[in-house]
């Protein structure tokens, strides 16, 4: 169970600082907008690779861009360990998984709530992880969709039907409200925002998370 803190929802003023809140963080989750894919703007590559050099957590950026063929390499060069496109958006995803991983990234695949997992079943054995949105792409601090619920079980039967070791991330919503349905459903790579950055203490809220998703997870497996 691995917890994933956005930054979307820190001080973008000093965000070495907002990174060094959460220590026993995982990830870093850096959501890359270009007002285009989703109607937000947010980092660029110069601006995460001054993040990777300030950050002793590895980052996972998650690019809501339009044409991630192109650009998504880049992010592995500005010191990105993992590197999520949206399926949505690529056009030749089998080859952008394999750039990103020929770099030495991990190549993750993103679908928003509408998108189906099984088209994407052959897809499974390029990917280190497949992230399932929870809300729809753009914006921090929206409400979870239980609808997704059952895309997630779906994804984490494709996995164990292939026998892949893909990661199964979900970003939207996750709270400590939520997150133990996800884990439940078969999830193992949580994002959460506002739930770490609106909380006294972040790096805590980190920990009760984790736990919450482990438990969910022994649970489920009785």
């Amino acid at each position: 169970m691995q917890i994933t803190p956005s930054i979307l929802n820190a001080d973008f003023a000093d965000l070495g600082a907002e990174v060094a809140r959460i220590g026993s963080a995982d990830w870093v989750h850096v959501d890359v907008m270009d007002n285009h894919f989703v109607p937000n703007l947010t980092f660029g590559p110069t601006m995460v690779e001054a993040l990777a050099r300030a950050s002793e957590i590895p980052l996972d950026a998650h690019l809501m861009i339009e044409d991630p063929d192109r650009h998504a390499p880049a992010y592995v060069e500005a010191g990105c360990g993992s590197v999520t496109f949206h399926v949505e958006a690529a056009k030749a995803p089998v080859r952008l998984a394999r750039e990103i991983r020929a770099q030495g990234g991990r190549a993750s695949m993103a679908l928003k709530p509408a998108t189906p997992i099984e088209p994407y079943e052959d897809l499974l054995p390029e990917l280190d992880m497949v992230l399932i949105m929870t809300v729809e792409p753009g914006f921090g601090g929206q409400k979870f969709l239980d609808l997704c619920l059952p895309k997630i079980r779906r994804a984490r039967a494709l996995m164990d039907k292939h026998g892949v070791q893909t990661w199964l991330q979900v970003d939207g919503g996750v709270s400590v409200e939520t997150i133990e349905r996800c884990a439940e459903a078969g999830a193992d790579v949580f994002v959460a925002g506002s739930a770490v950055y609106s909380a006294e203490d972040p790096d805590a809220m980190v920990a009760s998370l984790r736990e919450l998703a482990q438990g969910a997870r022994r649970s489920a497996q009785v």
